[in-house]
């Protein structure tokens, strides 16, 4: 009797640890959505707080955060090319950074004027993402992933519930009562052009590969988006708001720290994962989102979401269960080790997309 209990521990650890290892990529991104989900919480709260805090100062504090903490990770960690990244890919690294810069913009503005879950959902990034895979990397795109997009796009619909679909009154909560029509539409505009530098922050991602570490890939997002929204602010004329509340340090920390964690494991995802699947998981932050906003703002979520986030999970959970054992050969325990500390230390690892992973 003991000996079947110890058996079946044995082989359920044995079969935990394929799942966890075969879907590594997956899990990094989805735990990577759930830190993205709480940052955006905190950049709601802060176009609260009187006086509200403009979004490109949002993003500069944000920025200088990320990027302090990335140079100081390199320093301590004795990384060279800390400062600009490895020559080779130095282009698509301040590529990336500017395509990340349209993409967080279009995310904190359409937080002004819409619910966290609404703005969530209108990242679509998932098939823009696999499609652009497919035409610049020649990454496969299987029909069950496919399928399995199409599902979770279904649910991504019921949790949105768009007027031209479900009427000028479909349920949608307490999320957008002082939101005029002309006012929402601009956030969805927005929020749809930063699609555009999410699909490209994500794809140059990929054609970087592992020849650049996570920590800097995301120095490089940082310093673009501390330039570019510096330069905005002094152009348009914005105030740089000075802190009065305790409140308003805690939402600062809260936004830098989660969205730091949030960038390095979607990057370190990324790199073990092709677009097409990896960015499924991207979904999950939906789900997340629809907690919290319960949580932090009261809002009611409406059985047509709850139907559209259990279509989610459900998607989510096919995907990772029929994932094939990749022909990558990893090595074990010191994978992390490989994607954190500088690639010229395993001079065997593959060094671009277009030589397989």
């Amino acid at each position: 009797m003991l000996e079947n209990t110890k058996s079946l521990w044995e082989w359920l650890l044995r079969s935990g640890g394929t799942l966890i290892d075969n879907n590594a990529g997956f899990l990094l991104i989805g735990a990577g959505q759930a830190c993205f989900a709480t940052m955006d919480v905190a950049v709601k709260k802060a176009n609260e707080v009187d006086p509200s805090i403009p979004v490109l100062e949002l993003i500069l504090i944000r920025m200088a955060v990320t990027y302090t903490c990335c140079i100081s990770y390199m320093y301590y960690h004795d990384i060279s090319d800390f400062w600009f990244g490895p020559a080779e890919v130095r282009g698509l690294l301040i590529l990336r950074g500017l395509f990340s810069f349209l993409s967080i913009f279009g995310l904190y503005y359409s937080l002004i004027y819409l619910p966290l879950s609404t703005a969530t959902v209108l990242t679509l990034v998932p098939f823009c993402t696999a499609i652009s895979g497919t035409l610049f990397l020649k990454e496969d795109f299987l029909l069950r992933e496919a399928l399995a997009g199409a599902f979770s796009l279904s649910g991504v619909v019921l949790i949105a519930r768009p007027p031209f679909l479900f009427g000028e009154n479909p349920g949608d909560g307490n999320g957008e009562n002082h939101v005029d029509v002309a006012q929402r539409l601009m956030a969805v505009g927005v929020a749809l052009l930063g699609v555009l530098g999410t699909t490209g922050g994500w794809t140059t991602i990929r054609i970087i590969g592992k020849r650049s570490l996570p920590v800097q890939t995301l120095t490089a997002y940082a310093c673009m988006c501390v330039v570019g929204s510096t330069i905005l602010m002094c152009v348009m004329g914005i105030p740089f708001i000075k802190p009065t509340h305790v409140v308003w340090w805690i939402l600062v920390l809260v936004i830098g720290i989660f969205g730091f964690f949030a960038q390095i494991l979607s990057t370190m995802g990324l790199q073990r994962d092709a677009l097409g699947r990896g960015t499924i998981a991207i979904y999950t932050q939906i789900v997340f989102a629809l907690i919290l906003e319960r949580i932090f703002f009261g809002y009611t979520i409406p059985y047509l979401s709850a139907i559209g986030t259990g279509i989610i999970l459900s998607a989510a959970l096919y995907t990772v269960l029929t994932k094939k054992r990749t022909q990558e050969v990893r090595d074990g325990s010191d994978d992390e080790k490989r994607v954190l500390l500088s690639p010229e230390e395993h001079p065997n690892e593959e060094n671009s997309v277009e030589q397989g992973h």
